[in-house]
């Protein structure tokens, strides 16, 4: 293993830019819920240096990020990326929404974040997402209606993963990636499983 046999859950994003703070809330309700005693929670909003370092001290075999996501999809729709963490490499459309402010919100986009993670000596095995396509990434605090409503499934897809990679470390078993076809590197809806 590469870590300390933990998952992280970690929210990020900007929440003065709308939509951008999904993860944030999303980790937010998360307060509340009783997740398995590997498993640890925590909003790095827009800190994705501090995440990196978090990171790089090994305490982690298993990241999963909750974040805006550019989805070519309708928003509020929920997805899930599985990132190969040594090749933070993903295509992500439509283009207007990766131009959009929150795109330089995060000060360090996930992508980034693992590059740096990488060149700081340290590794997650594996990298999970669960992003929401947005639909308002103007100065606002609050959510738009698809996002808010959106949060629910979010959050069970959540607590589902981080659930099963906290029993496969407790199994001691390594980390396992879907087999990669067409879309690899895109983020579908469809991805949204148990199994993802």
């Amino acid at each position: 293993m590469t870590g300390g046999g933990r998952v992280l859950v970690a929210g990020v994003g900007n929440v003065f830019l709308g939509d951008d703070g999904f993860g944030v809330e999303v980790v937010r309700r998360l307060a509340g819920i009783e997740l398995p005693p590997r498993v640890d929670v925590a909003d790095y909003g827009i800190r994705g240096v501090h995440l990196a370092y978090e990171l790089s001290g090994g305490a982690y075999d298993v990241l999963v990020l909750a974040d805006a996501l550019p989805l070519d999809e309708p928003p509020g729709t929920v997805a899930v990326l599985d990132v190969d963490p040594d090749h933070p490499e993903w295509t992500l459309t439509p283009a207007e929404v990766l131009d959009a402010p929150a795109a330089d919100g995060h000060g360090m986009d996930p992508v980034a974040m693992l590059r740096l993670l990488r060149g700081l000596g340290g590794r997650v095995a594996k990298v999970l997402v669960v992003g929401c396509r947005p639909a308002v990434l103007d100065e606002r605090m609050e959510l738009s209606a698809p996002v808010a409503a959106a949060l629910d499934e979010a959050v069970r897809t959540v607590c589902r993963l981080a659930a099963q990679e906290a029993a496969r470390l407790d199994a001691g078993a390594p980390p396992t990636h879907p087999e990669p076809d067409a879309a690899a590197g895109r983020a579908r809806p469809d991805e949204v499983s148990a199994d993802a």
